[in-house]
C-alpha cells in the first residue's frame, strides 16, 4: 500500500517512515509542501500523513488543493495543536482525521488502518473472478473457498490487477504499488511475485502481454 508522508521534522519524518515501512507500507517522505502538492498530483496514494507547519505551502493550502481536484485519497493530519478550532478548521479543509504531536506510533497505525477501512480501499466490497475472492476490508483471499496465504506484496499484485480485469498493468505501474520512491527493486521482483501467485492460485489466471504487463482476462 502507497503512503504519502509529509513532514519537514527530520528526525521525526525519518522515525515514521522507517516504522511505516516496518508496516508494510510502501512510504514516499517529503518535507516541504509544495513537493506534497506536486507528489499528489502526479502519483496515486492510498494514504496521507500530513503534517500542517510546512515550509512553502502549509497543510491546510495542500487540503483545499487535493479536495479542490476530486481527489478523496484518506487524510491523516499531524498538529502540534489541539483545540476545537483547529480540528473544525481542519476537516472543513478535508482532512479526515487527526493525530496530535508527541503520538505513539502504534496509534498512528491504528488511525490508517481506520480510514483504510472507512475510506480508503478498505471499504470497497470483495471481488470474486474465476474462483478467487480478494476481501480489501479483511485483507484475505479465498481460492474457491480455501483461504490463501499470501504476502503483503503478492496480495498487493493480485488486489491490482483484480481492480483492474480486462486491463493490462506495466510492470513499471505494479512496481509503484509495492515501492516508495527511493526502495531498490530488483529486475525480477514483480516477475517472482507473479509466479508465486500462479503456484498458490490458477496458473492460467495471471497472462503475460510479452513486452507490456500483466492481465487478468475477463472471461
Amino acid at each position: 500500500m502507497r503512503l504519502l508522508l509529509v513532514e519537514d521534522d527530520e528526525i521525526l519524518g525519518d522515525g515514521l517512515k522507517t516504522g511505516l515501512s516496518m508496516e508494510g507500507y510502501a512510504v514516499d517522505w517529503v518535507t516541504d509542501g509544495k513537493l506534497a502538492n506536486e507528489a499528489l498530483k502526479t502519483n496515486l496514494y492510498e494514504l496521507v500523513v500530513l503534517d500542517l507547519n510546512l515550509p512553502r505551502m502549509n497543510g491546510i493550502h495542500i487540503l483545499k488543493e487535493l479536495r479542490k481536484r476530486k481527489d478523496h485519497t484518506p487524510v491523516l493530519v499531524l498538529t502540534a495543536k489541539d483545540t476545537i478550532k483547529d480540528r473544525v478548521h481542519g476537516l472543513d479543509s478535508g482532512a479526515d482525521d487527526f493525530v496530535v504531536k508527541p503520538f505513539d506510533l502504534a496509534e498512528i497505525c491504528a488511525r490508517l488502518r481506520a480510514l483504510y477501512r472507512r475510506y480508503g480501499t478498505g471499504k470497497m466490497p470483495a471481488i470474486e473472478h474465476k474462483g478467487i475472492k480478494l476481501d480489501p476490508a479483511s485483507h484475505q483471499v479465498f481460492y474457491h473457498d480455501e483461504p490463501i496465504d499470501l504476502s503483503q506484496k503478492e496480495f498487493e499484485i493480485l488486489s491490482f490487477l483484480m481492480n483492474h480485469i480486462g486491463q493490462v498493468a506495466s510492470r513499471a505501474r505494479l512496481e509503484e504499488t509495492l515501492y516508495s520512491w527511493n526502495s531498490e527493486v530488483e529486475s525480477n521482483t514483480v516477475e517472482v511475485h507473479i509466479h508465486h501467485l500462479r503456484k498458490k492460485l490458477d496458473s492460467n489466471l495471471i497472462r503475460t502481454i510479452r513486452g507490456v504487463g500483466y492481465i487478468i482476462d475477463e472471461n
